[in-house]
């Protein structure tokens, strides 16, 4: 597989091809959640302020995974899972939206501290990003692609810190405790600021 330098990572065209396919995905069916389908300005409108939350959340949070797994001499690339992207636009019809589009496949030398680290780095990206928007929301800039973003990237970022099964929480707790828990009350405190201020 030919691959791509761009910038410090190493990328490939299936990787851009996947990547590309699944933010296309998740943006329009958070959109469809959000605004319903139709063919309306609403509508457009609501697809970009997704394309640049959720879609900008999703690529960042894998893309940390890649940099990490990279950084320590592993291949990693993502691959978009077709037959759940179908799945999140299908659901996002009925209201809601299971978002599994896909996961960064690494192979190399990890063991349980490389591998708590590398997946470390999708959730801390994601609360990275909303303190960020919470920022801007903060500093006066408070509209709705800075509320949608600060509060869907701290959703992604304890949603991905589930301590069972795949998610990236119980690698990161059977690696360090004190991270984990630390992340878990970053991402409480950021839903706490979002009730308290009013649902923004």
């Amino acid at each position: 597989m030919k691959q791509i330098k761009l910038g410090f990572l190493n990328t490939s065209e299936q990787e851009l091809k996947d990547l590309i396919r699944a933010w296309l995905a998740i943006s329009l069916a958070f959109a469809i959640v959000m605004a319903g389908f139709s063919l309306s300005f609403n509508f457009y409108y609501t697809f970009i302020i997704s394309a640049l939350t959720v879609g900008l959340g999703f690529i960042i949070h894998e893309m940390g995974h890649k940099a990490v797994a990279q950084h320590y001499g592993c291949f990693a690339e993502f691959r978009a899972f077709n037959t759940m992207l179908w799945l999140a636009i299908l659901m996002s019809f009925f209201g809601f939206v299971f978002a599994a589009p896909g996961a960064v496949m690494i192979s190399g030398p990890v063991g349980r501290r490389r591998n708590g680290k590398i997946s470390m780095a999708g959730p801390l990206a994601n609360l990275i990003i909303a303190a960020v928007f919470f920022a801007a929301i903060f500093f006066g800039f408070k509209n709705a692609l800075t509320a949608y973003g600060f509060i869907i990237n701290t959703w992604l970022g304890l949603f991905n810190m589930l301590p069972f099964g795949n998610f990236d929480g119980r690698k990161i707790l059977n690696w360090n405790r004190i991270v984990y828990i630390s992340m878990i009350v970053a991402g409480f405190v950021f839903m706490f600021l979002h009730g308290y201020l009013g649902g923004l």
